[in-house]
């Protein structure tokens, strides 16, 4: 039997990202995203992903307009990053550094 043995990431228990901040990530790359699938890419719980979307909501960062069947996610990048080092930083540019790096 062979032995799999997981990513490093998840051995220790943590990551880089939060789950809030790989949330808004997704969302930003696919403003239509349905919540299984973000829950899926980011590893939790749909109804722990609606609770993100909705912590974000309430912070101004993300606005969430019903399309249809379908929601429609709109990132505020002007929303200030709430940890107190990087306050002064937005959520454009924490978008904009992570995905001038990634592509």
């Amino acid at each position: 039997m062979a032995v799999v043995q997981e990513p490093p990431d998840q051995q220790s228990g943590w990551t880089f990202l939060s789950n809030h901040a790989t949330v808004l990530l997704c969302l930003a790359r696919d403003p239509d995203a349905r919540m299984r699938d973000v829950a899926e890419q980011v590893g939790i719980t749909e109804r722990a992903a609606l609770r993100i979307v909705s912590h974000l909501e309430d912070i101004g960062a993300v606005t969430r307009r019903r399309e249809g069947r379908r929601n429609h996610y709109e990132i505020n990048k002007d929303a200030p990053l709430r940890q107190p080092l990087i306050r002064h930083k937005t959520v454009g540019a924490l978008l904009a550094a992570f995905f001038l790096m990634t592509d």
